[in-house]
């Protein structure tokens, strides 16, 4: 595959079972095939994902010292700020071209959780981040639920299989910042090539040549969104729950040719988590003789943790 799909979620949530079907089969054969989809049809409106961006900039553009004292020790990057270079991706030693910020979920009802996740960071300087990043996380999450609900069905389970598993979920909010390379880079790219952890990602701002996707052939596909569409791809959770019927597929962010290196760039993904104890072990109706069990049963919590070590973000 040398293109990346393009689904409406519209499709999905209408009345009409024919669209509804046309999106469970048109997702599925994606997921399947290159693990990545462009999707329209969210719930993020043009004016919230403007505001967005412009709280981004703005928090990207303050001094270091004030960014720094945003950074938390001991929580390993899961909150707030995490400064340039600092994660690196499995099996690299060199640093990210990047620096990020993450708001985490906003926990109702449930009284264990609230104390398991940190708190999300506040940041005093610009009055309205907050409330803005809390708005795209939660339209994020909406998006991701419907998502999530259609691959359900196109793995024959009900419908609503995820969505205990999701409620109160670790999703990560992630407005990443890529600097303006002023060097040549030694054997360091923005984001180098890696599989996400998580159930599904949605990525805003990929609307710019610099993500790139490996498909089943071993070729680099540039995944170019337009500007009313999210990319979506399948993570690792995803991928060992369906015993890899569902592809998380390798990508990265390379840097830009060199008259661009001037420039910022900025994206920003959601990793939809799940509950800590959702388990992950591979589906009955994934696995036959011609497909054995690939993976062995972990929970989502025990799977992040070995994650967060192999990236550098949290101590073994």
């Amino acid at each position: 595959m040398s293109a990346i799909p393009s689904v409406d979620l519209q499709d999905f949530v209408s009345d009409n079972s024919e669209r509804k079907e046309k999106f469970i089969k048109e997702i599925g054969s994606a997921f399947e095939n290159i693990g990545f989809v462009a999707l329209s049809g969210h719930f993020l409106s043009d004016d919230l994902v403007k505001s967005l961006y412009d709280e981004i900039k703005k928090f990207f553009d303050l001094p270091q010292d004030v960014k720094d004292s945003y950074e938390i020790e001991g929580i390993g990057g899961q909150r707030g700020y995490t400064s340039f270079g600092k994660e690196h991706a499995k099996g690299k030693k060199e640093g990210d071209l990047k620096e990020f910020w993450h708001f985490g979920q906003y926990v109702q009802d449930n009284p264990k959780l609230e104390a398991e996740y940190p708190d999300n960071v506040m940041v005093d300087e610009l009055p309205t981040f907050n409330a803005v990043g809390k708005e795209t996380y939660q339209m994020l999450e909406k998006t991701a639920k419907y998502v999530l609900r259609a691959l359900a069905l196109h793995l024959n389970l009900e419908e609503t299989y995820f969505d205990d598993y999701i409620k109160n979920g670790n999703s990560i909010l992630r407005p990443i910042h890529y600097p303006p390379i002023t060097s040549e880079p030694k054997n360091a790219v923005r984001a180098a090539a890696h599989g996400d952890i998580n159930l599904i990602t949605l990525l805003m701002g990929a609307h710019g040549r610099g993500l790139q996707v490996k498909n089943h052939e071993g070729e680099w596909v540039d995944a170019i969104a337009r500007p009313d569409q999210l990319m979506i791809n399948v993570g690792d959770m995803l991928s060992r729950l369906t015993n890899n019927k569902l592809k998380s597929t390798i990508h990265q962010v390379v840097n830009p040719p060199k008259e661009l290196w001037g420039t910022s760039r900025y994206s920003i993904p959601f990793f939809m988590h799940p509950i800590s104890e959702m388990p992950l072990n591979c589906l009955e109706n994934c696995e036959d003789d011609a497909h054995p069990k690939q993976f062995e049963d972990i929970t989502a919590g025990e799977f992040l943790h070995e994650r967060l070590i192999e990236l550098g973000l949290i101590k073994g």
